[in-house]
């Protein structure tokens, strides 16, 4: 019988903690009959199931959708946020891309703005307050079609979209040497301030944000682009740079 009939045969090192208080550690478990075919949340969840078994605590880490669209799956796993595939949330990573016999070090996200609430769990309402920040949009264009009657230019439209596709996972931050939040921020900024819907409060919007990110304690940016290289929906740096020049001139019109 081959391997790939087998399942695979797999080495996890994986980081259990408490509670925000617990000192935390890495463990060991040997798990076998992996099926390539399974997710790396279904790995996760066959781990649990042995670990119930045998009467010790499953390993707590976030998931929802496992459909690669709401954002709250999320880990490090080699030293990789999400993984090791581009443009993929871990909850789409398939454990047929991994080779039988690998060795797989799990982490939680790590940042000063992401307390690690227990094991690969880590508290992302940062990331809320964020967008709490940015407020509301005033301007009501009425139902769906009425709002496809206000034109929008292509190339905006399309970086618009790009921009609003950011799930809010938080591997930009886990990625980023500094955990910076400036990906994220930027995109919430930018898919507003790219749509006329977005103009009336655009000034007050991004110094809101960008005020608030800061007291949320994310470290600054220094252009390294890992956080488009990890970010599951391959969000582009150029929001980074369009948000600076959004917060530029916010404060302009402040002086």
């Amino acid at each position: 019988m081959s391997s790939k009939e087998q399942g695979l045969h797999l080495v996890l090192e994986v980081w259990r903690q408490k509670g925000p208080e617990d000192a935390g550690r890495f463990e060991s478990y040997v798990l076998d009959s992996v099926s390539p075919d399974n997710s790396f949340l279904e790995m996760l969840d066959q781990l649990n199931e042995k670990l119930v078994k045998e009467g010790q605590e499953p390993v707590a880490f976030d998931h929802d959708c496992r459909e690669g669209i709401c954002g709250a799956c999320g880990c490090v796993v080699n030293g990789q946020a999400h993984g090791h595939e581009k443009g993929t949330t871990l909850c789409q990573l398939h454990m047929r891309s991994f080779p039988n016999g690998a060795k797989l070090v799990l982490e939680p996200f790590r940042a000063t703005a992401f307390p690690v609430l227990r094991d690969l769990v880590v508290d992302r309402s940062a990331f809320d307050r964020i967008i709490q920040a940015g407020g509301f949009v005033s301007v009501s264009t009425g139902s769906a079609p009425d709002a496809n009657l206000v034109p929008v230019a292509k190339d905006n439209a399309e970086k618009a979209m790009d921009a609003a596709a950011c799930i809010g996972c938080g591997a930009c931050v886990a990625s980023c040497k500094n955990s910076s939040a400036m990906l994220f921020t930027s995109a919430k900024v930018s898919h507003l301030a790219l749509l006329p819907q977005g103009q009336v409060e655009r000034e007050r919007r991004v110094a809101a944000m960008v005020a608030q990110m800061d007291a949320e304690g994310f470290g600054a940016c220094t252009n390294t682009q890992e956080c488009e290289a990890a970010c599951p929906k391959e969000i582009s740096i150029e929001n980074i740079a369009r948000m600076n020049r959004e917060f530029f001139k916010a404060k302009l019109k402040r002086l």
